[in-house]
């Protein structure tokens, strides 16, 4: 499978230190976050990457290059003038992505979740969701039976990591689109599986949170 990392947004709640830096450059534990994410892809056989860029994405392309140092295969998806939201961006990549199913990764979380478990959906979409972080209490999605809804149950939290089939985007016109519309449609099919792992994982969204992950890191050296 071929992988992609969304790493277009803006990350204003990461200011100031997104002003003059992208949050996928910022470093933790002594490298960028995203070399965290092309680290365990390729540690998962996955080589071929496609990186969607907006904001100060110029930096990203010219610090990560074609991937040779990482042993991978970049390719990168340009969004501009601004970023397409998670679906648009997607969708824009489909070109780079191929036909086959794909894995998508969130630039701005890190986990240990070994990518190489993930497998091609028997439906449309496969999500990885995880215990829900005190600043997101209420959760995204209900998982019962190994099948992901928007129904009424015990939440948990989307990770950010899933395998999408790209018939999911046919039909969605070029252009700015959230992710949620397409997979709350995908579950009304029954058309979405997923799995809870409990692992480690973090929303690197703010400062603090990325300070938290850098000390976590720290112990673990």
């Amino acid at each position: 499978m071929r992988a992609m990392i969304l790493a277009a947004g803006r990350g204003e709640r990461m200011r100031p230190l997104t002003d003059r830096t992208p949050k996928p450059l910022l470093p933790v534990a002594g490298r960028p976050l995203i070399e965290h994410h092309i680290a365990s892809l390729a540690a998962a056989g996955i080589r071929e990457i496609v990186i969607n860029v907006s904001w100060l994405g110029q930096q990203i392309v010219d610090t990560l290059g074609d991937g040779t140092r990482f042993g991978v295969k970049l390719q990168y998806s340009r969004e501009e003038p601004a970023p397409l939201e998670t679906a648009g961006g997607i969708r824009r990549a489909l070109p780079l992505l191929g036909e086959a199913p794909f894995v998508v990764v969130n630039g701005d979380v890190w986990t240990d979740y070994p990518l190489g478990r993930l497998q091609p959906p028997a439906g449309l979409v496969h999500l990885v969701l995880v215990d829900n972080p005190p600043h997101h209490e209420q959760g995204d999605f209900v998982l019962a039976d190994g099948r992901v809804g928007a129904g009424d149950g015990a939440r948990l939290t989307f990770s950010g990591i899933g395998v999408y089939r790209p018939e999911l985007f046919a039909g969605l016109p070029d252009g700015a689109y959230p992710l949620a519309p397409l997979l709350r449609a995908a579950m009304a099919q029954g058309q979405v599986s997923g799995e809870h792992y409990r692992g480690r994982w973090m929303d690197v969204g703010t400062p603090a949170r990325l300070a938290e992950l850098e000390r976590m890191l720290g112990k673990r050296a």
